[in-house]
Formats: structure tokens, sequence, C-alpha cells
């Protein structure tokens, strides 16, 4: 483990964490005599029910649903009453309040711990011919919400605006656009959209500008840009920099973030669900659920045979999970030349309080990485969701990753560039407290 240039200030962080962990255990063993057994049992029964309560109500309709939802927001108010009633809640919230700081200390200290450095920026030359294709749909309008056009221009870049009233070919208007002389190629729109020109331009070896005009911009949130205000991403074509990134294939087919199989692939195909996405998917999933409790969908990964899975989730790079100690939901580097899967499995309401407690140890959950994943099934053809578009896909599908091939140009103010970080468990924290120093982990040079 490599510590950053305050190792002081990162250990009192971690021995503070120790404190407040150790200070929340004697709170408990000390109303040990009142109750403080009853305390930790009593919490933990409430998170257990209210995620039984969650599983019910995804995986029933009508009258069992309502019931399941009343004991999802039940439970938690029964834990508070039993503590207020039995007048163990002065404990129990000196408990909580304990554990909270020693979370919080723990943040602090993974953020003086450097696992990986960030990826690395290179200054990137100004295009002089510069391609942006803009849907002026994606994202509700922002293309005309931000001025997008008329700023890419005034920059010198040509635009190039998608005709959302026909299929288009956007790959091959990326090729068109290259044949013109383009230096460059960009995307105003979704990820999906952005995945077809990235390919394009990887194959080129030309810079590639993601412009976060799009939904959700998953692929813009990990590389650090501006999701608020995609007019900044244009400041990549004046004084920009570049990152080498990894791509994703499956079956031929690029994507920049990830590729779902099982359920979530499922509910995508039906054609109502850009529509009512809420909705759909909750009326969905108790018959997609229970149809994928059998051994139908099997993925290898790398050595791993992973079978009967309900879901599975593949990313041009790992994902982080949620956890106490850092944000999940995005990928910290995009560069690492590895996929990242999660694999799950879950048929039951303990399965899934277990999934709730234990996180990643539980058995309904598997959490891997590698460099190519081989999903096959009992069917011909497959449900596949590619960067939250709707597919079916020949089976076997097979997942790779490219490593390094596409030239991102972003500008020099990103501010969403995650702060790389250690994840903490126990040993890394006792050893980070007490001075014992471990071997260092890098990423990929």
């Amino acid at each position: 483990m490599a510590f950053d240039t305050s190792p002081a200030r990162a250990q009192r962080w971690a021995r503070l964490a120790l404190l407040g962990l150790l200070g929340s255990i004697v709170v408990l063993l000390a109303a040990a005599g009142s109750g403080g057994l009853l305390i930790l049992l009593v919490g933990l029964a409430g998170v257990a029910l209210t995620a039984a309560g969650a599983w019910w109500a995804i995986t029933h309709r009508g009258a069992v649903r309502v019931m399941a939802t009343l004991l999802a927001l039940a439970a938690p108010v029964a834990v508070v009453v039993l503590y207020a009633r039995a007048d163990l809640w002065p404990a129990a919230l000196a408990a909580l309040a304990l554990l909270v700081a020693a979370v919080a200390c723990m943040r602090s200290a993974a953020q003086s711990l450097h696992r990986q450095e960030g990826m690395e920026a290179v200054a990137g030359a100004v295009p002089r011919h510069a391609v942006l294709i803009m849907n002026t749909k994606s994202g509700g309008g922002k293309v005309a919400q931000f001025g997008l056009i008329a700023k890419a221009r005034a920059l010198g870049a040509q635009v190039v605006l998608l005709d959302t009233e026909v299929e288009t070919d956007v790959a091959q208007l990326a090729r068109d656009a290259v044949a013109d002389g383009a230096d460059l190629l960009g995307v105003a729109g979704g990820d999906g959209t952005q995945a077809l020109v990235a390919q394009v331009a990887a194959e080129h070896g030309l810079p590639f500008l993601v412009i976060s005009a799009g939904t959700r911009n998953h692929f813009a949130m990990d590389l650090g840009l501006d999701r608020r205000d995609p007019a900044t991403c244009l400041e990549a074509l004046t004084d920009g920099q570049v990152l080498r990134v990894d791509l994703g294939d499956v079956n031929g087919r690029p994507f920049v973030n990830t590729v779902s199989f099982g359920v979530y692939a499922e509910v995508v195909q039906r054609p109502d669900y850009r529509e009512a996405k809420a909705g759909v998917a909750l009326d969905a999933l108790p018959e997609l659920l229970l149809s994928y409790a059998g051994d139908r969908l099997d993925a290898s990964v790398g050595d791993v045979r992973l079978k009967g899975l309900q879901a599975l989730l593949v990313s041009n790079n790992p994902y982080s999970l949620p956890g106490v100690t850092g944000a999940g939901g995005r990928r910290p580097r995009l560069d690492l030349g590895t996929l990242g899967v999660v694999g799950i499995r879950m048929t039951s309401a303990a399965q899934a309080a277990e999934v709730v407690l234990r996180g990643r140890s539980a058995m309904g959950l598997q959490v891997l990485d590698a460099p190519k994943v081989t999903v096959t099934a009992e069917a011909s053809h497959i449900a596949v969701g590619i960067d939250g578009e709707a597919l079916s896909l020949p089976t076997p599908v097979t997942c790779t990753i490219n490593p390094g091939v596409l030239k991102v140009l972003v500008p020099r103010n990103r501010p969403g560039t995650p702060a790389s970080g250690q994840p903490l468990t126990l040993g890394t924290l006792l050893s980070l407290a007490f001075n014992r120093r471990q071997p260092a982990q890098v990423g990929r040079e």
C-alpha cells in the first residue's frame, strides 16, 4: 500500500475510525444489563425485514405487493418504537453516532491512500477539422438548451445534426466525416451513440470528444466531465488533454459503459419502457425474477463459471460498488484493460436480506473482473442491453475489451474527476493505524 505525502494525517484518521468502532462496541456492552444485545439484534432484524419486504414488493403484485411495501416501511419505524419503549434509545443513538463518526473517519483515511493514480492526461493538439455529431432530442433537448451548435461552430467545429425522424447509420456518418478529412470526432448524445462513433475514432486513431448532452451521461461522468453544463466539454477544442481509455466489444458491437443480461435486459426490450421506465419495470419484475430462478443464463468469467444467473452486468472497466469508504456506482478508471462483472442470483427474501447485510460477500452476488466474458443460454437468442439500448443477440455472447484504443480529448478542468482512494478493509485500517506498511498496489501503466 502506498501512502500519500501526509501519512501522519491519514494515520490519525484511521486511529479515530478505530476509536469510533470500539466506542460503539463499548456502548453496546455497557448497556448489556439493560439490553445491549437486544439493541444489536433488533437493529439487524429491522434491516433484514426491510430487505425482505422490498424483495416481496418487487416480486409480487396486488395485495402482496401492498403488504410487503408496508412491511419495508414499518420495520425501521418498529425498531425506533421498540428502542423507545425499552428505554434503549439513548444507548442505541450513542452507538449509531459513534458508528457514523467512524465511517466518516474511514472515508477520510481512504482518501489518503492511493491504490492507483488517476488516468494519465497528456496535452492534446488543437484540431483543425473537428466534426461533432449532435442529437437535438437527446437528454430532453440539451443541444438547444445550452446552445451547443452555435458554440461549437464559433470554435471552428463542423456540426452534423442527426435526423431523428428516420433511422440513421451513425457509424457511417462518422466514417464519411473521416473520409472528408476530419481530425477529431465528437458526439453530443446518448452513450449508445457515443460508443458507435468512438469505435470509428479508435479505428482511425483520431481523438474523440464526449459532450455530456445525454440523459444520464455515465461515460461523461466517469471521465470527470461536467454533466450539468455540457458546453464546458467544448473547451477541449482549444485547450484539451488526451486520456487513453479502453473500449468494450460485445459480439462485434462497441460499448463504453455496460452490457446487461437477464432481468434488466428483458425490461428494456419492452416497447413502453422509455415512456414509463419505473412503472414498466415494476410491472415486469415479478414474472422476470421468477422465470430466471432456473439455470438458464450462464457465464464464463475467465476461469470462473457462473450458473443460473437472474442478471449479469458486464462493464468497460470495473465499477466501484457502494461501500462505507467510497462512493459506488462509477468507475474510478477506464484504462485498466479489464471488464467488470457483477452476477446476481436471488430467489428468496432471505437472499435479498443477505445481500443488504453482507454486500459483495453475499452468496447471491458475484463480483469479478476478467478480460473476456462469454454468456450462454438455452435459447438461440437472448435479450441484451448495450449502453441502455435494447438488442437481441445470438448465443453465445462474447464480451471483450480493447485496452487503450480510444484517445478521448477532455478539457483541463474536469470538476467530476473522482478522487482516487484505497477502499479500506478492517485489515488495511489496522495496518494504517499502527503504521504496518503493505506492498503498494498500482494500476496498469
